[in-house]
């Protein structure tokens, strides 16, 4: 069986990635606009219709405008990967993993939010803990975090390209980054975390990391107590698996490479404690560009199509 898909915004950075992945897709026939026709509104509404599937990578003024031409008709499904319609409820809100039921709500959808590849790490660390009551919904949390400089999309890559780059800085200093309505509301949290991200001198990859204290837990927990809720949280799932096979055992490693995810659709959940677990420090791993962002696109595609999430990508 084949099917139809149109990437609307096809030539940006994770239009172009979610296209390699559909050319080796058995599943799939790409659909393209020419490129005079690239912001024709009834050439693209023709490609909608045509479609099964139209993945929107597109900024979020221009992924609404897009979505605006279909005119609320349910038959045109939309992947949206841009930021503009990931808390709305309307839309369902693409993490397969999140929840237990969150993969039925994509296969069913007409409408899905594409998420953040902050949140994404962010999220498959805080969810389970908050869901489980083993963290406090009116937790105060912080979120360093580090992603290559690929997630600033071409002109962050091109101010790299010509050396002007700085190899390391943060960024977000207002603490009202655009991932912190989806991190704070999927999270279930009443008070948004302290977000710092930045970025490194290397293309794709990222370390998404969430600092616990013990007094911050519900009761007394230790790291392999931890370990065990993530190893079965995402058991059933086959893109997200556990970084080591034990907390703070051998196998554990010292240094964590940003980038040693890159390239591929899965991410990687770590916990690391002290010896007496005081403290806690649970890291996500995985690539800006794959599982944040092409990688997920692609996922929630092969699950709104019916056929197996990870045909395409690469774990």
């Amino acid at each position: 069986m084949s099917f139809r898909i149109f990437i609307d915004g096809e030539a940006g950075t994770t239009g172009l990635k979610v296209a390699a992945r559909l050319q080796a897709h058995p599943h799939v026939e790409m659909l393209h606009i020419d490129e005079a026709q690239r912001k024709d509104p009834e050439a693209r509404l023709q490609l909608m219709q045509d479609s099964d599937i139209t993945i929107l990578c597109l900024p979020d003024e221009a992924a609404r405008e897009a979505v605006a031409l279909a005119d609320g008709d349910a038959s045109i499904r939309f992947i949206d990967a841009s930021t503009a319609h990931r808390v709305d409820d309307s839309w369902v809100y693409g993490f397969p993993e999140l929840t237990a039921t969150q993969r039925g709500m994509i296969a069913a959808a007409s409408r899905i939010a594409n998420p953040g590849c902050y949140p994404t790490g962010f999220l498959a660390l805080a969810k389970p803990l908050i869901e489980s009551g083993l963290l406090p919904a009116d937790s105060h949390l912080s979120v360093p975090a580090v992603s290559g400089y690929s997630g600033g999309g071409k002109s962050m890559i091109g101010v790299h390209d010509n050396g002007e780059l700085a190899p390391h800085f943060s960024y977000g200093t207002n603490l009202s980054h655009k991932h912190l309505a989806e991190m704070t509301y999927y999270a279930g949290l009443k008070t948004p975390p302290i977000f710092m991200p930045s970025v490194g001198d290397f293309y794709a990859g990222m370390l998404v990391h969430l600092p616990l204290h013990a007094d911050q837990f519900s009761g007394v927990v230790r790291a392999d107590q931890l370990y065990q809720l993530y190893a079965d949280w995402y058991a059933w799932g086959t893109l997200v698996c556990m970084g080591a096979t034990c907390a703070n055992d051998t196998n554990t490693p010292n240094m964590l490479a940003a980038d040693a995810l890159a390239d591929r659709d899965s991410m990687e959940i770590f916990v690391f404690s002290d010896a007496k677990f005081q403290q806690f420090w649970l890291v996500a791993r995985l690539d800006n560009l794959g599982k944040g962002a092409s990688g997920a696109a692609v996922q929630n595609m092969n699950i709104a199509l019916g056929i197996d999430e990870s045909v395409s990508l690469a774990r």
